[in-house]
C-alpha cells in the first residue's frame, strides 16, 4: 500500500486529492494536510471585499467531505517538507511519512518586502478569505466617508486580474452608492503596461482594459515601484523603459489594496532557514519538470501557485507569471494520472496543458480571455468583454463551490470553455 500525501487545500490540493481518489486503488492512501478546515474559493473574495459575498458564502467546511470520500485530513499544517526522509513534519509536533508528495500550498504573501504593504499595516489585500472579510469592514467604514483610492500590484507580483477586478468592482459599488464623485482612484501596478497580466497581453487587454478605466475615471500608472504604504497615502516610484527613475510619485490615499509579490512557503525551508536545494528555487518555488515532477526528489509532485514559472521577459519593474485556475486544473490532471501511472509501475506520460483562462468580473461588465498556451506564441490568442462575464463568474462560482462540497473529481467549469474550443486539458504528448 502506498501512501500519498498532498499539502495543502485550496484550489489545487483540493481536486488534486478528488482525482487521486478517483485514478488511485482504494488500497491505497491518500491524506490531505490543510493549515485550516475549509476551502475558501479564492476567486470570489474581491466580491467579499465589497459586500457583496460574506465570507461564509464562499467557504466549504472539509472534514465531512473527505471523510465520505475515504481521504484523510488534518489541519493542523505542515512545518517542515522533509524530502530526503520522505516525511512531512507536521506543526502538532508529529510526522506524516509518505511514498508520493504533492505540492499544492500556493505562496507565501510578501507583505514584508514593501513598508506598510498588507492588512496587517495600511493596505488591504484580497488574497486570503479573512483579509478579504477585513477589507469588507473598512470598506463600509471608508463609504461613509470617502476620499482618495489606490489599488493596484507591487513589483514581483505575478497575479494582476484580481487587482484590476477589485479596482473595477469597487467603482462599480461607489457608483451604487452614488458616491463615485468623491473617490478619485488611481491604479498603480508593476506591469508595463495597462493589460500586461505578466503575460505579455492576451489579444488586445491593452486596448481594451486601458478603455475601461478610462471610462470608468480611474487613472493609471506603470512600470510602478512601490516603496512605502502608508496611513494616508502610497510613495511609489516610476521607472523609464531602460530602468531609469522617469518619476516619483506620492499619492494620497484613505484606502489602498495592493497584490503582493508570492515566495514559497515556510515548510519549504531547511534546517538552516533557506529554502530546500534541489526541491525550490531562491525564491522558494518547486522546481518541476513536464511531468509536473520534481527533477531530484522524484516522488514529488507540485501543482498552483507554489510551482516555478521563469517570467516572461525582462521588464524595467520585476513582473512573474500568473498560474490561472485552468492552468492549474491541467497539472492537477497531469499530476493524478502521473501518480496513478507510477503505482502501476509505468513511466509518466501525461503533461499539463498551461493554457490560460481568465474571467475578471467588474460587476456590471467584465473581461474573458483565452491564451494557448499560456506564454506566447499562441495558438489561440483572445479576449472579449461584455456582461455576459459577471454571469460566467458567478456560474464558475457556483460550480466549483458544488463541486468541493459534493467531492466531484469532474473538470471544473473552465473545462466548458476549453472544450467549446476544442481544445483538451491534458495531452499525452506534451503541452498543446
Amino acid at each position: 500500500m502506498a501512501r500519498i500525501v498532498v499539502l495543502g487545500a485550496g484550489l489545487g490540493g483540493i481536486p488534486a486529492a478528488f482525482e487521486l481518489r478517483e485514478k488511485i486503488s482504494r488500497n491505497h492512501e491518500v491524506i490531505v494536510v490543510g493549515e485550516q478546515d475549509f476551502f475558501q474559493f479564492v476567486p470570489s473574495n474581491p466580491w467579499v471585499a465589497v459586500n457583496w459575498r460574506k465570507p461564509e458564502d464562499i467557504k466549504v467546511h472539509l472534514p465531512p467531505v473527505f471523510a465520505r470520500l475515504g481521504i484523510g485530513f488534518t489541519s493542523v499544517g505542515a512545518a517542515r517538507v522533509d524530502p530526503e526522509n520522505n516525511a512531512v513534519h507536521l506543526r502538532d509536533g508529529t510526522k506524516l511519512d509518505y511514498d508520493y508528495l504533492v505540492l499544492a500550498t500556493g505562496p507565501k504573501l510578501a507583505f514584508d518586502e514593501v513598508e506598510g504593504l498588507g492588512p496587517q499595516a495600511h493596505s488591504q489585500s484580497i488574497c486570503h478569505v479573512d483579509h478579504a472579510a477585513k477589507a469588507q469592514a473598512d470598506w463600509e467604514a471608508f463609504c461613509k466617508d470617502p476620499g482618495p483610492m489606490v489599488v493596484g500590484a507591487v513589483q514581483g507580483a505575478s497575479c494582476f486580474g484580481p487587482a484590476y477586478e477589485y479596482a473595477l468592482c469597487a467603482v462599480t459599488d461607489l457608483r451604487k452608492r452614488r458616491i463615485r464623485h468623491r473617490v478619485p482612484m488611481t491604479f498603480v501596478t508593476s506591469e508595463p503596461y495597462i493589460g500586461h497580466l505578466g503575460l505579455g497581453g492576451v489579444g488586445d487587454t491593452k486596448t481594451m482594459l486601458e478603455s475601461i478605466l478610462r471610462d470608468r475615471d480611474v487613472n493609471w500608472i506603470v512600470n510602478a515601484r512601490i516603496d512605502r504604504v502608508t496611513a494616508d497615502g502610497v510613495e511609489a516610484t516610476e521607472l523609464s523603459e531602460d530602468g531609469s527613475v522617469r518619476k516619483t510619485h506620492k499619492l494620497p490615499a484613505k484606502y489602498s489594496m495592493f497584490l503582493p509579490a508570492f515566495r514559497g512557503v515556510d515548510c519549504f525551508r531547511d534546517a538552516d532557514g533557506k529554502f530546500i536545494a534541489g526541491l525550490a528555487n531562491p525564491r522558494g518555488f518547486i522546481q518541476i519538470d513536464k511531468h509536473q515532477r520534481n527533477p531530484t526528489y522524484r516522488n514529488i509532485f507540485a501543482v498552483g501557485v507554489c510551482t516555478a514559472i521563469p517570467p516572461l521577459g525582462p521588464t524595467p519593474v520585476p513582473v512573474g507569471v500568473p498560474k490561472t485556475g485552468y492552468m492549474i486544473e491541467s497539472m492537477v490532471t497531469a499530476t493524478a494520472e502521473n501518480i496513478a501511472a507510477l503505482l502501476a509501475a509505468r513511466e509518466p506520460a501525461a503533461e499539463a496543458t498551461w493554457n490560460a483562462v481568465c474571467l475578471a468580473d467588474f460587476g456590471d461588465n467584465g473581461v474573458a480571455f483565452v491564451a494557448l498556451p499560456q506564454i506566447p506564441p499562441r495558438n489561440v490568442n483572445w479576449s472579449s468583454e461584455g456582461y455576459w462575464v459577471h454571469l460566467a463568474k458567478i456560474g464558475f462560482e457556483k460550480y466549483f463551490l458544488r463541486k468541493i462540497r459534493v467531492g466531484s473529481s469532474e473538470p471544473g467549469y473552465e473545462r466548458f470553455v476549453m472544450k467549446a474550443l476544442g481544445i483538451e486539458r491534458v495531452s499525452a504528448g506534451g503541452r498543446s
